[in-house]
């Protein structure tokens, strides 16, 4: 499930846009200011950003830049009641991926996210690095201060499924969909038998720690 943070002073836009967004199976997150969604940004894993541009305390203008400026990759969506081309040249200038001028069409705002979203997954280099510790699935390879570490095929899946979302919580059942597949013979527990053997080959790694959830599942969390 992708992440998506929209950040709107106007209460009323901005519980549409979540409800929008929630109906075609997004996760959304909130805020009504520049200042609140880099908070938000500092703790939870975001996919897209939707942000307005006139807002108090940090304009979206600002909030692009300073999120740009943190080395965030994520596309942004600009909404605004601007619509001249020099605005949107500012937009863009910032940071912005696309831009949209109010009164939106929710219909066209899922599309346009939609899009994003696909964009810049195909645009992944499918490399994720963590301190010192780098899974390339490219060629399923680990590597952890330039040292090989060698992971069967599903260890890697698993690995690399829990360190691309940091933080986010991924039940046994969802593990068990995404790396064997609805249709599996195994059992959920043969997740946890592999969440133990990756343990063991990272144990002492300073980067990151598989945890569990208690009830729920596991996540990995940075050191």
């Amino acid at each position: 499930m992708f992440h998506i943070l929209v950040c709107e002073d106007d209460k009323h836009i901005r519980i549409l846009m979540r409800e929008y967004l929630t109906e075609e199976g997004y996760q959304a997150y909130e805020s009504d200011n520049g200042d609140a969604a880099l908070s938000i940004l500092n703790s939870t894993h975001i996919d897209l950003l939707i942000t307005d541009v006139m807002m108090p305390m940090m304009d979206g203008y600002t909030l692009s830049k300073e999120i740009r400026d943190s080395g965030y990759d994520m596309p942004i969506l600009m909404i605004t009641a601007k619509g001249a081309t020099n605005d949107k040249r500012v937009g863009f200038d910032a940071g912005a991926d696309d831009y949209m001028v109010k009164p939106i069409d929710m219909d066209e705002m899922i599309i346009r996210v939609n899009a994003l979203l696909r964009r810049a997954k195909i645009t992944c280099e499918k490399k994720i690095v963590i301190g010192d510790t780098c899974f390339n699935y490219q060629d399923y390879t680990v590597t952890v201060n330039g040292v090989n570490v060698i992971l069967p095929r599903k260890e890697f899946l698993i690995a690399y499924m829990l360190i691309s979302q940091l933080n986010r919580i991924f039940t046994r059942t969802q593990i068990m969909d995404e790396i064997w597949g609805f249709d599996a013979e195994s059992t959920i527990r043969t997740v946890d038998v592999h969440i133990r053997r990756l343990r063991e080959k990272f144990e002492g790694n300073q980067d990151f720690e598989i945890i569990t959830v208690k009830g729920l599942g596991y996540k990995v969390v940075k050191r």
